[in-house]
């Protein structure tokens, strides 16, 4: 992932993947059966803010695309991409390897990679 400073904003260069897994993690905690507060909770946004991303990353991307983003939305998506994983846990404490993968067509480890991915592209950008 490559950020360039824009402003009060960023550049982001998201690959397709990257840009589905955003979105996946996004859409999947914004249509929960929850409140605002829980979102704003797990994603620092309320429910508003977060469709509006959700919405710009929607698509079927097939190339690298760049984004404009605010370090809030950055925020969303990179608390989404730590959050989602977390709403697999069974009892137990065991996490759900296979229906995360099913709704989401990636790996627990791929949210996580992306996520760092965000953390590091920030501070270097």
């Amino acid at each position: 992932m490559k950020l360039t400073r824009d402003g009060d904003a960023f550049l982001a260069r998201l690959t397709p993947r990257q840009a589905s897994a955003m979105y996946e993690a996004l859409s999947y905690l914004s249509e929960r059966d929850s409140g605002d507060t829980e979102l704003t909770l797990l994603v620092g946004a309320g429910r508003e803010a977060v469709d509006a991303l959700v919405a710009r990353l929607a698509g079927r991307h097939t190339e690298s695309r760049d984004f404009r983003l605010t370090l809030a939305e950055l925020h969303m998506a990179h608390s989404a991409l730590t959050a989602a994983p977390a709403m697999f846990v069974e009892r137990g404490g065991l996490f759900a390897e296979e229906p995360f993968h099913i709704r989401f067509g990636f790996y627990r480890e791929n949210f996580h990679a992306l996520a760092f991915a965000v953390v590091r592209a920030v501070a270097e950008a």
